[in-house]
């Protein structure tokens, strides 16, 4: 069974929402109605009705039994209910005046949608940025207990090859311990694709062949993931070659339960993940899934603003699986 399909089976049923608040696009529009007919989630959408309405018209869309929310005309009772929660969330770090200011915003609208348990899960970034998807996640929904940092992981998909690629699109800079963090949610996140995680931590050094603060800091991160989670296979610092071919891992590091196996791939920098996945992608012919943004209290996906609809589909499959 092809990946999507076997996502698409575990969500199929499960009553899972999901909120775009990106609903005038063509994109999330197709998708959406896909994802409603297939019966896999239950949308809804954000945005002017008049303006969806059009973008159906001018693309031959049916967009009957869609639920499509106007923020600007959600009923006054509701409204009140959503202003009084995110007062209260903000705890004084917003007046009134600017948290009323922050509900005109289609992407606060929709996270507090999620933080009041009106959905299961958001999908966004087709036409707003990142900053504009992950800002009021962190600001509302917020991060998991012990984690500190948000990470973007992409699923790596070949034929019947699967691997996770982290962090590619979040923290341009990771210490020890947010390494460590990346590592271990990307090692769950894994397993919500059936890979059974093999996690390495990827450096230009294998096991002290080179020097220095970058080298340390992945053996540090590395020794910090055992204390985490210390029944986690999980190796570093090991290069690229090392982790990955298993003659190579043998030679470079001889005994390591990773090395040559590994399929969790937990990059030192932005830089390196962010060239590296596009490399697998355009070199190697890996279809790149994500980001799927990790360790949020609740699941919030950004896509690239260069998605296809059928990025937008499959990244909401991965999101409705993520709320299970």
């Amino acid at each position: 069974m092809e990946l999507f399909d076997e996502i698409a089976a575990k969500v199929k049923g499960q009553g899972k929402t999901i909120v775009f608040p990106e609903g005038e696009d063509k994109r999330i529009l197709g998708a959406a109605i896909r994802l409603q007919k297939d019966g896999l989630i239950k949308p809804i959408l954000l945005g002017t009705r008049a303006d969806i309405e059009k973008t159906a018209q001018d693309n031959g869309f049916d967009i009957a039994g869609l639920t499509i929310i106007d923020p600007v005309e959600y009923p006054a009772a509701d409204k009140k209910a959503m202003f009084d929660a995110l007062l209260e969330r903000r705890k004084g770090k917003n007046t009134p005046e600017q948290v009323e200011e922050m509900l005109k915003d289609v992407s606060y609208f929709g996270t507090m949608l999620v933080y009041m348990g009106k959905a299961d899960g958001m999908v966004s970034g087709a036409v707003h940025s990142t900053g504009s998807t992950v800002r009021p996640a962190l600001q509302i929904v917020k991060t998991k207990p012990g984690v500190h940092r948000i990470s973007g992981a992409f699923l790596m998909i070949k034929g019947d090859q699967r691997y996770i690629f982290a962090d590619c699109a979040i923290n341009i800079e990771l210490d020890a311990p947010t390494m460590a963090e990346v590592a271990v949610q990307s090692a769950k996140t894994a397993k919500l694709f059936g890979i059974d995680p093999k996690v390495a931590l990827l450096s230009f050094s294998t096991k002290g062949s080179a020097k220095g603060d970058m080298v340390t800091k992945v053996a540090d991160a590395t020794a910090k993931v055992h204390e985490m989670e210390p029944d986690l296979p999980a190796d570093g610092e090991l290069q690229f070659d090392a982790a990955f071919v298993p003659a190579v891992g043998e030679l470079k590091a001889p005994g390591s339960k990773v090395a040559g196996h590994a399929n969790v791939f937990i990059f030192p920098s932005l830089e390196a993940g962010n060239i590296g996945y596009k490399i697998a992608q355009r070199f190697g012919g890996f279809t790149a899934v994500g980001p799927i943004l990790q360790g949020l209290n609740a699941p919030i996906a950004d896509l690239s603003r260069g998605c296809s609809e059928d990025d937008a589909y499959k990244v909401a499959l991965i999101t409705a699986a993520q709320a299970l």
